[in-house]
């Protein structure tokens, strides 16, 4: 059963006194006939539990730096109004004995804690979000990685990999960016997609009349499961691997590479869907950055004269990691140089690099 946690803050401009803050509680935890319990701080102010009917259960805090926080966790199957009615009267209390003394007052939606859908999914940048996600469309584990789609209210089906929001229904300005937004001419070209199990680089790339695609997915099962569940996204171009303009390899693409480099094969359009730029900073150390460099050394030597290679960055908020990946560019066999846009990813809730990248 999923536990629901609230927190009211009062943040004060001195700090309370404690014995009258108290005091003046005790009355409401007793009329909810709750067992106070009183902790050693070590003169970091009071601390109390109390411990109720149903399971629930409030943690108050009077900090010595002019903080008054309460906590108070319930189970799901609680009468919600009997829990918000104790929050509003512990609210109006604290209000009143805290008169004068209050600069911010803050009291935020419940967390859910082990609920059967996940909702909450951080950021790039280590930023909790709560998603709409009302329930689990698909969820299995393949050789390579856990793969979850979800259904949210505003965003549609989200494909999530090993914990990671990779793609929404939503996201057709991810798949603009990464095929650069626009400013193409794909007519009678040749194409490498690498990754894109979720189809929707294919799809829209077909749309544009090429003479051939090349799609190399490791997964198959990211693609089954988006064939069922992400239509919006990949329409029918995943029903089947062939197509009159496009072939889906179900391999790994660093064998693959390596023999378009042995066999001198080019692509007007090199287009990198497998991993963000990694989020550690310590590219000599971490197996992501050594994966990322092939990828792209590779990718680069069968990029054809005037072709263009592009590839996701990550977040705008990640300025170290994205500067040192521009500096991996300056280590390739060939020079490059490169042109980056920043676009707003509905289902990601913030800015996302991408980058478009050339032999000089």
């Amino acid at each position: 059963m999923a536990l629901r946690h609230y927190t009211l803050d009062f943040n004060l401009s001195a700090a309370a006194d404690c014995t009258s803050t108290v005091s003046g509680l005790q009355s409401l935890f007793q009329e909810q006939e709750m067992t106070e319990t009183v902790h050693e701080t070590e003169g970091h102010g009071y601390l109390a539990t109390f411990v109720g009917k149903k399971g629930r259960f409030v943690i108050l805090r009077v900090h010595s730096h002019g903080l008054v926080t309460v906590d108070l966790q319930c189970y799901e199957a609680d009468n919600i109004a009997q829990v918000d009615n104790l929050l509003n009267a512990l609210e109006k209390k604290l209000k009143s004995l805290l008169q004068g003394n209050i600069r911010r007052i803050k009291r935020l939606p419940a967390l859910s804690r082990g609920a059967s859908v996940d909702r909450y999914w951080p950021t790039a940048d280590g930023r909790l979000v709560e998603y709409d996600i009302d329930r689990v469309v698909y969820d299995r584990d393949s050789d390579y990685q856990n793969i979850k789609i979800l259904h949210s209210q505003q965003f549609g089906n989200i494909l999530v990999l090993n914990g990671d929001v990779n793609l929404a229904e939503s996201d057709l300005p991810y798949t603009n960016a990464i095929m650069g937004s626009g400013q193409e001419d794909y007519v009678g070209k040749e194409v490498l997609i690498l990754g894109g199990g979720d189809g929707g680089i294919l799809a829209e790339a077909v749309k544009l009349k090429p003479k051939m695609i090349t799609m190399v997915e490791i997964d198959q099962m990211v693609i089954d499961g988006c064939r069922m569940h992400m239509r919006k996204t990949c329409g029918d171009v995943l029903d089947n691997l062939k197509g009159d303009c496009y072939q889906v390899l179900v391999e790994d693409c660093v064998p693959v590479l390596k023999k378009y480099v042995q066999e001198g094969r080019m692509f007007d359009y090199v287009i990198n869907d497998l991993t963000a730029v990694p989020i550690s900073t310590a590219p000599e150390e971490d197996s992501t950055w050594e994966f990322l460099r092939l990828i792209l050394d590779l990718s680069i030597k069968v990029l054809r004269p005037g072709g263009k290679y592009f590839t996701q960055g990550n977040c705008v908020n990640l300025t170290e990691a994205l500067g040192l990946y521009e500096e991996q560019l300056g280590r390739l066999s060939c020079p490059v140089d490169f042109s980056k846009e920043v676009v707003c990813v509905p289902s990601y809730m913030e800015l996302w690099v991408f980058y478009t990248i050339w032999k000089k």
